[in-house]
């Protein structure tokens, strides 16, 4: 599997991504935000970070970068596309994925690990993992508070596209547990295929014991695992 890891003017986390995925054998390039034809890779990841300064919205700018359109049509052809932090709003921006992202509830920036429950394994981001399962993985976003409207809600819930929720350390969606205010404590959706993904938290900041958690290596492992169970060859 060879994964186009996409660079904007302001991205930061594109080093951090190449690495989680290196520790699971999947080949990635980095692929600066001009290009026009990812045809050549088997996925796509848009990165955390800071795409074009955050100027106007979050991701309003990166939505109209000449790679979004590739981008766009790896994802109709179904290939993998997983957007962290940063690129989820890139993608829900891009009208890729529903919902959006606004400033977090207390209007701070949120810099700490989290826990998220999987609520979905049929996914790009989650099929390497179990339903239930409850993970920490670190939080660093300003606007990383997720909402819809109620049937956009209601439809996601109901199509199993919710993919991660916040949780206390117990794996209960609490209140208290949902650090940004994000409707029904929803940290990561994808599309009604499975195969376009975001969340807010970043897993590849979770592969090894030196920083705390492994736990986000079956998040990034997901994106080969969802190839092989759609019958490619990653």
């Amino acid at each position: 599997m060879n994964v186009a890891v996409v660079v904007f003017p302001g991205t930061n986390c594109e080093h951090d991504v190449k690495h989680a995925l290196g520790l699971l054998d999947i080949k990635s390039e980095l692929v600066f935000h001009l290009e026009t034809d990812l045809s050549a890779f088997d996925g796509v990841v848009l990165p955390g970070g800071f795409a074009h300064g955050d100027y106007l919205r979050t991701g309003a700018i990166a939505r109209f970068s000449p790679v979004m359109d590739s981008v766009a049509a790896l994802a109709q052809a179904g290939a993998p596309v997983l957007g962290i932090c940063n690129g989820f709003q890139v993608l829900c921006e891009a009208g890729l994925l529903p919902g959006a992202l606004v400033a977090n509830r207390d209007l701070s920036f949120i810099c700490k690990p989290i826990h998220v429950r999987v609520e979905s394994a049929t996914s790009v981001l989650t099929a390497a993992t179990e339903p239930g399962a409850v993970l920490r993985i670190p939080l660093n976003s300003y606007e990383g508070n997720y909402v819809a409207d109620p049937a956009t809600l209601d439809e996601l819930e109901a199509n199993g596209q919710v993919l991660l929720r916040y949780c206390d350390e117990a794996g209960n969606p609490t209140e208290p547990a949902n650090p940004n205010g994000s409707e029904r404590n929803i940290a990561g959706v994808a599309n009604a295929a499975g195969n376009v993904a975001g969340l807010m938290p970043h897993p590849e900041r979770a592969v090894e014991t030196i920083l705390g958690s492994t736990d986000g290596l079956g998040l990034m492992r997901s994106m080969a695992t969802f190839l092989e169970l759609a019958g490619a060859t990653p």
